[in-house]
């Protein structure tokens, strides 16, 4: 178990415009940030080339969240509150646009990257599988999951059977409470130690940095 040092992962700056209405989204005006995933066509196209942008941060953090098979929109409150969800809705958070050369920044809800982590838990495809890894680490050094030792599992992967690692985790019981909170008594999950060098976690560091605007 290594990388305990994980930073804290800030909100993105709003896109500026409501996904739903086209309308702009004002300094002040709370909104909605979702994401949302991918048809394999639109991932497909991101791993063809196709879709690759310039080298601003913000290109960069839209092209590191397509390959996790997902893309960033805002929502204003009046389009969410009347009902709008865009389709393959994988997460969202509560946030305000802030005010021009605004300084405090705002972080994601941990229980935003618990709900991710626990989203996550089907994922098969290697950039997920690492981005999950990076959530519990995350999770971990901000002490809302708690490290309960780790379980071998054999996986039949392209036909051959591989040896994996999965760690035991418990999760606090109301995440309001951080740190301080009690372990839940019942909920145990599991996440797949994918192995990664330093190197590689340095990377995805870097990459959840790009998508979630995280000062590293």
């Amino acid at each position: 178990m290594t990388q305990f040092n994980a930073p804290s992962y800030e909100i993105p700056r709003t896109s500026g415009v409501c996904a739903s209405s086209g309308k702009e989204l004002l300094p002040g005006e709370p909104y909605f940030a979702a994401l949302v995933e991918l048809t394999e066509a639109q991932v497909a196209e991101v791993a063809d080339g196709s879709t690759k942008t310039g080298g601003s941060a913000k290109d960069k953090a839209t092209d590191a969240l397509r390959a996790l098979g997902m893309c960033r929109i805002d929502i204003s409150s009046d389009a969410w509150g009347g009902g709008f969800r865009p389709e393959g809705l994988f997460g969202y958070w509560k946030s305000t646009v802030p005010e021009p050369n605004q300084k405090k920044k705002m972080f994601v809800d941990d229980a935003v990257l618990m709900n991710l982590l626990e989203r996550l838990a089907d994922a098969t495809e290697p950039e997920r599988l690492a981005f999950r890894y990076v959530l519990a680490l995350i999770l971990m050094r901000k002490k809302l999951l708690r490290y309960d030792g780790n379980e071998p599992r054999t996986a039949e992967i392209d036909g051959e059977s591989v040896e994996q690692t999965w760690w035991k985790l418990t999760p606090k019981l109301e995440l309001a409470k951080g740190p301080l909170g009690k372990w839940h008594p019942e909920v145990r999950l599991t996440v797949l130690d994918p192995k990664l060098d330093e190197t590689r976690v340095e990377q995805v560091m870097q990459q959840l940095g790009e998508i979630l605007q995280a000062e590293l």
